[in-house]
Order: C-alpha cells, then sequence, then structure tokens
C-alpha cells in the first residue's frame, strides 16, 4: 500500500478537492492503482470492523455504455472518468467477519479470547437485527469508505465526484449482483481533472454546532 502516493500534503489535500464533473479522457487509471486506492481507503473505520463497503469498478467501455443511462444527470463523468466506482453496502458483511477476526489474531493484532468474545457478540446479534438496520449500517460505513477513498484518490494525483443522482433501484442488478444483499450508497467517478472545479463555500462552525 501507498507506493504510488504523488501527494502527501493533508493540508492540499482536503484543501484543494474539488467536484470535477469533466476529466481527461486519455487517462488511465490501472487495475492494480486502483486496487491500492480500495485497498487504502478500507482504512477507514466501520461498526465492529465489519467493512460492510463494496465497489463495483466500471472502467471498460461496455461497462459504462451499461452504466450511461442510469446516470442520465451524470453523463459526463460517466463518459470521460477513468472509472465510475459504484459504492454498495453490503447487508451480509457477517459472513466475512470470522476471516477479519482470525486474521487479525494470525497477524498478532489482536488476542485470540478477545477474538473469540468479539466474534460471539456480533454473531449471536448480527444476523437477526432487522435489514432495515443493516442497511442503516451499511450505508454510513460505506459513506466513511467513500470519503476516505476520494482522499486517498487525491493523494494518488487524481479527482473525483460524488454522485447521488443515479437509478436506484436498477443499478444493482445492471451489474449481475444481488440487490436485496447489496444496498447503493453512492457512486464516485475519478480520474484525472481537465478543469479545475469550483471552489465552493461552506458554513461556518458555529452555525452548525450546539454547545450544552
Amino acid at each position: 500500500m501507498l507506493e504510488h502516493i504523488q501527494n502527501n500534503d493533508f493540508v492540499n489535500i482536503i484543501t484543494s478537492r474539488r467536484s470535477i464533473r469533466l476529466y481527461d479522457e486519455d487517462v488511465k487509471i490501472s487495475q492494480e492503482e486502483l486496487h491500492a486506492i480500495i485497498q487504502e481507503a478500507s482504512l477507514a473505520p466501520s461498526s465492529a470492523n465489519m467493512q460492510p463497503w463494496r465497489v463495483i469498478v466500471v472502467h471498460s467501455p461496455e461497462g459504462k455504455n451499461k452504466l450511461r443511462p442510469l446516470v442520465q444527470f451524470n453523463t459526463r463523468q460517466n463518459d470521460t472518468s477513468a472509472a465510475m466506482l459504484i459504492i454498495l453496502g453490503d447487508t451480509q458483511s457477517e459472513l466475512y467477519v470470522e476471516e477479519i477476526y482470525n486474521t487479525a489474531v494470525e497477524q498478532g493484532k489482536m488476542p485470540k479470547d478477545v477474538r473469540d468474545k468479539q466474534v460471539t457478540q456480533i454473531m449471536s446479534m448480527y444476523p437477526q437485527i432487522p435489514r432495515e438496520l443493516k442497511v442503516e449500517i451499511s450505508k454510513i460505513d460505506a459513506s466513511l469508505f467513500a470519503m476516505q477513498l476520494m482522499l486517498v484518490a487525491r493523494a494518488h494525483g487524481y479527482d473525483t465526484n460524488p454522485m447521488a443522482g443515479f437509478e436506484r433501484d436498477k443499478v444493482v442488478s445492471t451489474f449481475d449482483l444481488d440487490d436485496e444483499r447489496y444496498v447503493p450508497v453512492m457512486i464516485l467517478s475519478i480520474g484525472k481533472a481537465k478543469d479545475e472545479g469550483h471552489e465552493s463555500v461552506r458554513l461556518h462552525s458555529e452555525q452548525i454546532t450546539f454547545w450544552r
């Protein structure tokens, strides 16, 4: 990980991020580097470290043609980006719990007794909770992952645009995944910006903070 980092200036990464809608079509991102970006973004936190984020990488002409009618208001991003990343939440993320916690023990990051206790607690509770709550949890965690991915992309020298305007009821099944298990969270376009984007204004912290 972190082999392709071009920008390690945290202040620049967070202050210069823009939502880019037009990309240099000649700039491609290799599968190796996209895997690295996704792996680094996966350092984001999640509930019980269950990591319920999943990603459909739409990068081929065929894939983008399938996606295009589902992103009517974001076709520029689809047509010019190096890839469109469909961020999903996995409502069956408990299927990976034992693998995650066993690996933590194998790598010396967690004692066996802690693993046993946490895995038992998770598996006694999570499979029984309502799907609606699983959806909410997975969306929150996948959103943390998506934000981290946007910052990681900047560190790699690329730009992104988060999108909520797409056909949520069709996007999962269009790419041959189970739409009962996987829920769409957002789509991120990624590539090299062809324009600088627009600097935007944020509300002051005094307007959004309640002190008690």
